[in-house]
């Protein structure tokens, strides 16, 4: 018998689901910058486009600000969170 999700799944929905599950867990990892964080996360989700998964740039914003260290952005974090009317994606990316 074969992998269950072989014969649920294709090839591409297989792929979207990876990518779904990486940027679930996603954060920075020790000793890497956060343009370097910015760039891996940006690749992260051309890499979902790629796959027609479908993620609100809201919801890209908070993927984005959760993924953060709290001992080092926690007030940054905060900070937009409670002065938003909403979250755009590039003015978070420009003030990291």
């Amino acid at each position: 018998m074969g992998d269950p999700c072989e014969q649920i799944f294709d090839e591409e929905c297989r792929k979207s689901l990876a990518f779904e599950k990486e940027i679930v867990s996603f954060s920075v990892e020790e000793g890497v910058s956060i343009s370097d964080h910015i760039c891996t996360y940006t690749k992260l989700l051309a890499d979902l486009a790629n796959v027609d998964a479908v993620i609100e740039k809201e919801d890209k914003t908070l993927i984005l600000l959760s993924s953060l260290p709290d001992e080092r952005y926690e007030t940054f974090v905060l900070t937009r969170i409670n002065e938003r009317t909403s979250l755009k994606y590039s003015k978070v990316t420009i003030a990291l």
